[in-house]
């Protein structure tokens, strides 16, 4: 799934943020701790022609070959301008010169925008560097996973106070063939009669649980992240969900989406425990995404969880800013 257009920390440069536009970074950079404008960056003016030496005016510059003309046999010295860091690409040795044998370098008339024919597009040198979503660290799996008990702690109290009666209510309709159950495998009873049926109000009982379970974490996540992007589990944790165009709270709408692919599933436990494998399919899913270890429930809204600092001077602050 490709990130939408907007304005992000550069990876090449975590201190500046560049747009975005769903391909490719555009414009030049500004700093991470400056409120990016509303939309594309303007577009750059066109760059004052430099003056030609004497030497050089018998050769076309490589971005200006005329209509028909012959290009040059060889590249211009340095490396191509697509390569981060303006480094030497892989495969060139040092000083840019181009290697011996090199393939011609562009047909007749066209315009340079990248390696000649035959050349591999230049690509990051090395491991890119971890992607720090405005200016923070991307949370780790087990600070979520961690974050994520601790809630799941909370609403199971509230389930005891507020379920306990229909729970126990739902074990008497099912004290019949519990104790038929437990009787034969007391006396090693191998007898293949059915078990007498559950009592007549256990299916509504368990709807009446799920729907109850289900509005609890509903109402105990939902609010608190549409406000702070985080529930009590995530304060202890220090981590945060944010949205991956903004440094801003979630507000209602994308909190609600975000908690529906993870919570409304427990309506479907009835189904055979379907809900709670989807679920865990959720749970797990960050560890199988990169680069920015996304859940099913953050693809859903568009949002990163990230570490907060513990301190002001914690590597996780963005320049200029103390959380």
């Amino acid at each position: 799934m490709s990130v939408a257009p907007g304005w992000y920390v550069d990876p090449a440069d975590p201190e500046t943020r560049r747009y975005w536009d769903g391909e490719g970074w555009i414009g030049a950079p500004i700093p991470v701790d400056v409120t990016p404008p509303e939309g594309p960056p303007p577009p750059e003016p066109e760059p004052a022609p430099e003056p030609t030496s004497p030497a050089s005016a018998s050769a076309p510059p490589a971005a200006e070959l005329p209509s028909g003309g012959t290009p040059p046999a060889t590249w211009p010295q340095g490396p191509p301008t697509g390569q981060p860091g303006g480094g030497t690409p892989p495969g060139w040795p040092p000083g840019g010169q181009e290697p011996a044998g090199a393939p011609p370098a562009w047909p007749a008339g066209d315009t340079p925008q990248g390696p000649p024919p035959g050349w591999p597009y230049p690509t990051w040198p090395g491991r890119p560097p971890a992607p720090r979503p405005h200016g923070m660290p991307l949370a780790s799996f087990g600070a979520r996973l961690g974050a994520r008990l601790i809630d799941f702690g909370i609403v199971f109290v509230l389930n005891a106070l507020v379920n306990g009666w229909f729970v126990w209510r739902y074990l008497q309709e099912l004290s019949a063939p519990l104790d038929e159950f437990w009787r034969r495998v007391q006396d090693q009873d191998r007898t293949t009669d059915p078990l007498p049926a559950a009592g007549d109000q256990a299916g509504a009982l368990v709807v009446t649980i799920l729907l109850i379970a289900t509005s609890l974490w509903l109402a105990y996540e939902v609010p608190s992240m549409a406000a702070s992007g985080q529930t009590f589990g995530k304060r202890l944790l220090r981590v945060r969900a944010v949205p991956v165009e903004a440094d801003a709270p979630l507000g209602f709408g994308r909190a609600l989406r975000r908690w529906n692919t993870l919570g409304l599933p427990t309506l479907l436990w009835y189904c055979c425990g379907l809900g709670l494998l989807l679920q865990l399919i959720d749970a797990l899913s960050p560890l199988f995404d990169h680069p920015l270890r996304q859940a099913l429930h953050d693809k859903r809204a568009q949002t990163v969880v990230v570490r907060l600092p513990r301190t002001p001077d914690d590597p996780a602050n963005p320049p200029g800013e103390t959380r």
